[in-house]
């Protein structure tokens, strides 16, 4: 699933307005008053952390997405599995920090909407890929959710590094963040929903794939995964197209703006 656009974007700070002493109704400049000191050097070190995780992110995924390609057009969808699965889900453990960057107000981000995303890619990860790794390696859905999840998470992550390095955003970085997943999203969901639900196929028959083939009880917890899974898709979908719609009407306002400035 894809992810809202503040995910990795600090937290705003508190306003702590400068204090006035009662003698000299003065005002304590910034560089004499120790606690606004303290919560800029706070701020800045959040900040530097949050540049580094977002670009060390965009890098892996960027090598996920040059594997993905590599290894579908040299060996076509099968080889991609056997190439890539160890990987990804060492790269998509580590998002596993941002449920803790939001946790602990790191970050802007609603905890249970975050939790909610990371443990969906969790999911398909180490609950589906690493427990059926058969019926995931020979279903060409597998390498589509790995292009639209490294194509989302490469642009996304390098927004955040480019919007928290300069304090804004290119336009077409930020087009390409509002619009992408209007293709993006439903292919990477489809692409899940198809391999939990072949997944479901060697946990529903008896003697089928891995410790847990032909167990019931996981099959009725897929069953229940995939009956939460599509309107729990459609409710971040239409999330996303909300976030879109203002952030897009901003932009447009901001080059018509633009656009008059440069013929006055």
């Amino acid at each position: 699933m894809d992810r809202p656009s503040d995910v990795q974007l600090p937290a705003p700070p508190s306003p702590h307005p400068p204090r006035s002493s009662s003698k000299s109704r003065s005002t304590i400049p910034l560089e004499k008053n120790p606690l606004l000191k303290h919560a800029s050097t706070t701020n800045s070190t959040t900040n530097g952390y949050l540049i580094l995780y977002n670009a060390i992110s965009a890098a892996l995924w960027a090598n996920i997405l040059t594997q993905v390609l590599v290894l579908a057009l040299g060996e076509g969808y099968g080889g991609v599995f056997e190439g890539t699965d160890e990987f990804v889900r060492v790269v998509q453990s580590l998002a596993g920090m941002e449920v803790v960057h939001s946790a602990i107000g790191l970050v802007r981000a609603p905890l249970l909407t975050t939790l909610m995303q990371v443990a969906s890619r969790f999911l398909l990860v180490w609950g589906i890929a690493f427990f059926f790794p058969g019926s995931t390696a020979l279903s060409p859905a597998y390498t589509s959710m790995l292009l639209a999840w490294s194509l989302t998470e490469v642009i996304r992550y390098s927004y955040f590094v480019i919007n928290l390095t300069y304090g804004f955003v290119p336009d077409a970085i930020t087009w390409l963040r509002y619009n992408t997943f209007l293709v993006l999203y439903p292919l990477g969901i489809g692409s899940e929903c198809w391999l939990v639900y072949r997944a479901m196929g060697e946990a529903g028959k008896a003697g089928g794939e891995g410790v847990f083939g032909g167990n019931a009880a996981v099959w009725w917890g897929l069953v229940g995964v995939l009956a939460v899974y599509v309107p729990g898709s459609w409710v971040l979908f239409t999330h996303m197209l909300g976030q879109r719609g203002k952030v897009m009407k901003g932009w447009r306002e901001k080059k018509r703006v633009d656009a008059t400035k440069k013929r006055s």
